[in-house]
């Protein structure tokens, strides 16, 4: 699991550095200002989930199934949130705005809020297990 994760956060590290590229140079000209936002907020999310996906990749040794489903909100919270708002984004600038995934991303950001959590009670039983 941890190559896994680990992986995930470089893929989708580098897929935000391109889309962000992508929204900076070639969207700029279709997409109106409160566009631009949002699709600058999927990219900014999903550039910090991927890096917590690499710090949750380097800290758990995932021998336990709450870290191991950290990092699966971590990933489906990411793809919901970030993919949903691309394509809203994307449709809206042409004129063909796709409803279907306006309720995708609230759910994204649920896994969000939900990997944050058990990134949190994960590592701090981490830390407890430390003390001397």
């Amino acid at each position: 699991m941890k190559e896994l994760v680990l992986i995930f956060g470089g893929v989708l590290g580098t897929l935000a550095v391109i889309l962000g590229a992508f929204g900076a140079h070639a969207l700029r000209r279709s997409f109106n200002d409160d566009q631009l936002r949002s699709y600058e907020v999927g990219v900014r999310y999903q550039m910090y989930h991927s890096v917590m996906l690499i710090i949750s990749g380097i800290v758990f040794p995932f021998a336990e199934t709450g870290q191991t489903l950290t990092a699966w909100c971590f990933i489906i919270g990411t793809i919901l949130f970030s993919f949903s708002i691309y394509g809203l984004t994307y449709s809206d600038s042409r004129g063909k705005k796709i409803k279907l995934l306006g309720p995708v991303t609230p759910i994204g950001g649920l896994f969000l809020i939900i990997g944050w959590i058990l990134f949190t009670f994960n590592i701090a039983e981490i830390a407890l297990y430390l003390q001397p």
